[in-house]
Order: structure tokens, then C-alpha cells, then sequence
């Protein structure tokens, strides 16, 4: 079974707007046979900061992606992060909670550009050389 790869919003919009080498990177991903992923929370994120001339690529590239959903259980998954982490004095995004539950409850590696955003020690980080 070839690897799935849960993909920050950072990553995304970095390969989108060509910077950073994600793009590349990406493509090498693939190009060894990885699945690349996305889930409900980075699709709202990035039409979010969308410009209107941008949606047929940006559609494209997110159609390309393999989505997970945002269920009841990641959201709950979410929430219980986001209490545990501002309990020891860490405010975490909601959004990023969001995306820490799906790559957790799905078992996917999660790659980031942003690993600070992300201090769960049992979540699999990623990054891609910047190039």
C-alpha cells in the first residue's frame, strides 16, 4: 500500500503559488508512488484566501488530493487537543487541532512547514526541503 501523506494548508498554498520548491518536492512524493492528502479544514482555508482567477488551478490542484472528512470523532479528537494543550498553557488554532485529529485518527504523517503549530509529540511531522 503506497503512503498517505496529510498535507498542512502552509504546503498547499506554497505548492499552489509555485514557492519554497513545493512543488517539486510534491511531485517527488508522488513520483515514488505516495498518495498525497487534504482535508475538509484546508479546502475552507484555502478558498478562504482564494483570489477569483485562481479557482480552475486551485480547484484542480485540491481535486487532485485524496480529502478526508471532518467527522464527529475529529472533531471531538480537536476539541480534547485544543483543552489538553491550553490546560499546560499552549493556545493551539482550532483549525490546526482540526487538522493534527485527522492525520491522528487516520494514522497519516502529517507534512507541515509550520511544526510549531503542531507540538503533540504522538502526531508524525513531516517537511519538505525548502529548495
Amino acid at each position: 500500500m503506497s503512503p498517505v501523506y496529510l498535507l498542512d494548508s502552509d504546503i498547499i498554498i506554497d505548492a499552489l503559488n509555485g514557492r519554497r520548491g513545493r512543488p517539486l518536492a510534491l511531485q517527488r512524493l508522488v513520483g515514488t508512488g505516495s498518495v498525497l492528502a487534504c482535508c475538509a479544514v484546508n479546502v475552507a482555508e484555502i478558498y478562504a484566501g482564494m483570489r477569483p482567477h485562481e479557482e480552475t488551478r486551485t480547484r484542480a490542484f485540491l481535486d487532485s488530493l485524496l480529502c478526508y472528512p471532518i467527522t464527529k470523532e475529529v472533531a471531538q479528537e480537536a476539541g480534547l487537543l485544543r483543552r489538553t494543550w491550553a490546560q499546560q498553557g499552549t493556545t493551539l488554532g482550532l483549525t490546526d487541532t482540526m487538522i493534527a485529529a485527522v492525520a491522528l485518527l487516520n494514522g497519516l504523517p502529517l507534512i507541515t512547514g509550520n511544526a510549531k503549530h503542531y507540538p503533540m509529540p504522538e502526531l508524525r511531522l513531516q517537511t519538505l526541503a525548502a529548495e
